[in-house]
């Protein structure tokens, strides 16, 4: 479990790397009603890579609905992906995050180890320091459910280390700067994270199949204006 800061970042990092593969879309689309974007060979749950431009267009556009929330309906920090270590979900991505590993000592304790937090170009040495992120906050998923989601669904991406995305280790104090805040409330104060932080923000919207409100959208397309070689690549949820 224990993998390379550099192996999880990877796949994001390359967002900004590669060139545009298509022309945008008119920022003045109607995207409630947007076509799906086209999926790999191998069926719907195939790798997707878009432009950001594009992959924003495909974002529906729905207000927030924040009323009834509680984090409570999203149970996170299960037990893993391997029950047998002790450690749970939460341990497990910083395990997974690590520069350098730290030991690992019965029920999970963790001594020693190093990590980046992406958020604020800070290092840490201690995972206590560490606080483990959902890039769409939980409160931010609620408000953009399409339809509510069941409890089973709602502990999926709580929990989700299908994708590199979905959660990320940071400083406890740019977590806790972000709480829940969307892209038109907060970005990192890391300037040069902003345009892998704004597809991995899209990429996972898309990944589970989540709505934006109108504020959120126009952010998300003034931002995309400052990362034109930026790309977003994510693995629909069935």
């Amino acid at each position: 479990m224990i993998t390379n800061l550099i192996g999880r970042a990877l796949p994001v990092l390359a967002l900004a790397a590669l060139p545009l593969l298509a022309t945008p879309l008119s920022a003045a689309a109607d995207v409630s009603h947007a076509q799906q974007p086209l999926r790999g060979a191998s069926g719907p749950s195939a790798q997707v890579l878009l432009p950001l431009f594009d992959a924003i267009e495909y974002i529906p556009i729905a207000a927030e609905h924040r009323e009834g929330y509680s984090r409570t309906l999203y149970k996170h920090w299960n037990k893993g992906l391997d029950p047998s270590d002790g450690c749970n979900t939460r341990k497990e991505v910083i395990l997974a995050e690590a520069v350098e590993a730290p030991q690992v000592a019965a029920g999970c304790v963790l001594t020693g180890g190093s990590w980046v937090s992406k958020y604020d170009n800070v290092v840490v040495t201690d995972a206590a320091r560490l606080d483990v992120d959902h890039f769409v906050p939980l409160a931010e998923v609620y408000d953009s459910e399409q339809t509510p989601w069941s409890p089973a669904r709602r502990e999926a991406y709580a929990n989700d280390q299908d994708s590199p995305d979905t959660l990320i280790a940071v400083t406890a104090a740019s977590n806790r700067s972000k709480a829940d805040k969307d892209p038109a409330e907060w970005l990192p104060s890391d300037t040069s994270y902003h345009c892998v932080y704004v597809a991995t923000w899209v990429a996972t919207k898309l990944r589970w199949e989540l709505a934006a409100d109108e504020a959120e959208r126009q952010a998300l397309l003034g931002l995309a204006e400052t990362c034109p070689a930026a790309l977003v690549s994510y693995e629909p949820v069935p």
